[in-house]
């Protein structure tokens, strides 16, 4: 696949995905000014910087489950794995590796576990969904292996250079997309996107599929397992079933931000819109005294609405 043709597929596939990303902005900001009214520290530098950090790991799952998603693809092993990354960083950090050992021992861990996965996915062709359930079941029980009940360490400045008072959370997030919007430049990155919205035709085109396939799962495991490293900072040590919440929630964030589960629908962009959306509209709910039953519920109708909403309108325009 020559250059030019990978940037005309890019482009292509670009300007289809970011129809609606105006309405979901404004929705963003809406929550946003409302929570600003019910909370008004959030406005202060402290106040920001804890929001932040409660989003942060959110938004790391939902690129991770969104980069599958845009594939084509699902998992269903990202809690497992956030849970991995927070167990391991507090096993490591407080013997002869360090924080620098703990970080490099958690970054491999989710890349090799999400190479695997993707190697399982891209050459056995097995559903990524019936893969990732069975490593879920797999990586969740060599969490509790490792460490069985809550402990380990993590160092207190760690803890507070990342959940303390300024705003690293946002900082590192920044820089994350960054590093996305790089790799995107590359020819791997722009296959990403043309094998999710076309497989044959990117095919045809000579993106490596199974490479972009392999490649996609092992970045996801990598940004789940980091998430699952600040999550430790956060918490000060590992829990092997800290990030059981993290699946369903990467899943919701993407679909509020558009991303279609079928592949070829969706952006990194609106899926980070969706992850602050989601971390927004839970923290509105609370403030204005939803009971926590009440606030699954009302996640639920919003999700469903978000995802039928773009289908009826569809059907309506072609009806019309």
């Amino acid at each position: 696949m020559t250059k030019s043709t990978s940037i005309s597929l890019y482009a292509a596939i670009q300007r289809r995905r970011n129809r609606g990303l105006g309405g979901l902005y404004l929705v963003v900001a809406a929550f946003l000014f409302l929570y600003a009214l019910l909370f008004p520290g959030i406005l202060s530098i402290g106040g920001f910087s804890k929001f932040t950090q409660n989003w942060f790991p959110l938004a790391l799952v939902t690129m991770a489950q969104a980069l599958l998603m845009l594939n084509g693809g699902i998992t269903l092993a990202i809690g497992p794995l956030v849970s991995l990354g927070a167990v391991i960083a507090s096993l490591t950090m407080g013997g002869t590796l360090g924080v620098p050992g703990g970080v490099i021992s958690v970054a491999t861990s989710g890349l090799v576990i999400g190479a695997i996965t993707g190697l399982i996915v891209a050459y056995l062709r097995l559903p990524a969904i019936i893969v990732t359930l069975a490593g879920s079941f797999i990586i969740g029980g060599i969490a509790l292996i490792l460490l069985p009940r809550p402990g380990g360490f993590v160092p207190v400045w760690l803890s507070n250079t990342l959940a303390g008072n300024t705003p690293v959370a946002f900082a590192l997030l920044v820089l994350i997309l960054v590093l996305w919007k790089l790799f995107l430049g590359t020819p791997l990155g722009l296959g990403v996107y043309a094998a999710g919205d076309n497989p044959l035709g990117a095919f045809r085109s000579g993106v490596p599929i199974e490479r972009v396939k392999i490649a996609s799962f092992a970045i996801s495991g990598l940004l789940a397992a980091l998430a699952g490293l600040f999550v430790a900072a956060q918490t000060g040590s590992g829990d092997p079933i800290i990030g059981t919440p993290f699946t369903l929630n990467s899943i919701a964030a993407a679909v509020l931000g558009g991303v279609g589960f079928l592949g070829g629908r969706g952006t990194m962009r609106g899926a980070i819109c969706g992850s602050l959306l989601l971390s927004v509209m839970i923290n509105v709910m609370f403030f204005l005294g939803f009971p926590p039953v009440a606030q699954y519920v009302a996640q639920g109708l919003i999700i469903v609405g978000a995802v039928a909403v773009p289908e009826l309108v569809a059907q309506w325009k072609v009806k019309r």
